[in-house]
């Protein structure tokens, strides 16, 4: 039997009011009414579907994303927060975060999610530069983004800013000044990661160019100054927060914990108490899931998949990651990956000390080739 993982929940909302071009997450345009309380419902449905799977845990945190959750109305999410705590006993002090967007429709609502139990704001901002937020087709501007944010600071004391470096025709002074700026509204948290055109986007059809990876490396080393200097700390590879101010709900991910995924093409890992990982993908086509047809697919995880898939998210982070640790979230004895272990430590990837691995510089650079040991 093995002991069991903290677990998470996670609410997809798939509505927006416009798909930006270099959007890959799941989502459907809507400019009409959406039918927010029939998905409400069929949230919570499927969140009692899922409750039994994961041996009477509570809820850690919990996140709601999209799309745009914050385009339901306010009696919806109240509806779907009381909805979660009535079925299940979650923490008095769990960590409730919600993404929104920079636009009018939305922040004159930030009182209210605090009002109804919500703790922590995520603000998409990604630029304060006019011109940039047209290009990457964002529908506000850097007077509306600054609004927003005097706006979340009446109410939240954990608020995030969600920033991007590398955008197209963005400048060094350019990314800097979008840090400069943030800095100056002190937020608790910043998330700053490089802007990349996915396949399947509509920027990657229109072959969008980037500025070049040597700028690109510019900015990321520059910026990395300006917030160190400014006292954020660095504990991820794109985020950097106040002390106390990490975001849990992601270190739940990043330390291989369990989270529940509810709503249309939401993705879930659940550990059973044999060891067993099981993973959860729900149904993505929105008439099929207002119809009770919740669950996709279920995948049980291999003992490979485990061991590339812990290290791809424990690699994300900038601490020491206990071998005892690797054995509980996966129940796999760390025998299995000495030889791995071995190649990352000769490649200079890894230092091997006796009860924990730690990164190098060298290996947070090539990330791709460490987990490519892993995979072998």
């Amino acid at each position: 039997m093995c002991r069991l993982p903290s677990i998470s929940l996670y609410i997809h909302i798939p509505w927006c009011l416009k798909k930006c071009g270099y959007c890959d997450f799941y989502s459907y345009v809507s400019q009409e009414n959406i039918p927010e309380e029939k998905y409400v419902k069929h949230i919570l449905k499927d969140f009692e579907q899922d409750l039994l799977k994961i041996n009477n845990r509570k809820i850690h945190t919990i996140f709601i994303g999209g799309g745009t959750p914050s385009l339901l109305k306010i009696h919806s999410i109240n509806k779907l927060i009381l909805g979660i705590k009535k079925r299940n006993q979650i923490f008095h002090n769990t960590e409730i975060s919600i993404e929104a967007n920079p636009t009018k429709l939305e922040y004159q609502n930030f009182m209210y999610y605090k009002h109804i139990g919500i703790n922590r704001l995520s603000l998409g901002i990604q630029t304060f530069n006019s011109s940039l937020l047209k290009q990457i087709e964002r529908t506000y501007n850097q007077k509306k983004a600054i609004s927003a944010i005097i706006e979340a600071k009446k109410y939240y004391d954990n608020l995030n800013l969600d920033l991007m470096y590398g955008l197209p025709h963005q400048l060094l002074e350019d990314a800097l000044l979008d840090l400069k700026i943030a800095i100056q509204y002190n937020p608790s948290h910043i998330s700053w990661y490089q802007f990349t055109i996915e396949p399947n986007t509509i920027f990657y059809k229109k072959n969008i160019l980037l500025p070049h990876e040597d700028l690109i490396f510019q900015m990321f080393i520059e910026g990395e100054k300006l917030l160190k200097k400014s006292g954020y700390k660095k504990y991820e590879i794109s985020s950097y927060s106040k002390i106390h101010y990490q975001c849990k709900h992601n270190l739940n991910y990043w330390n291989f914990g369990d989270y529940i995924g509810i709503g249309c093409s939401a993705h879930g890992k659940i550990t059973q108490k044999n060891g067993q990982i099981i993973r959860t993908i729900k149904n993505k086509n929105i008439n099929y899931f207002l119809n009770g047809n919740y669950l996709h697919s279920t995948h049980i995880v291999s003992e490979k998949e485990k061991i590339v898939e812990y290290f791809m998210n424990v690699l994300r982070l900038y601490k020491p990651i206990f071998k005892n640790h690797f054995s509980k979230m996966t129940n796999i004895h760390v025998n299995a990956i000495e030889k791995n272990i071995q190649i990352a430590k000769q490649e200079g990837f890894i230092i091997d000390h006796k009860n924990y691995w730690y990164i190098t510089k060298k290996g947070k650079l090539f990330l791709n080739i460490l987990l490519e040991i892993f995979l072998s």
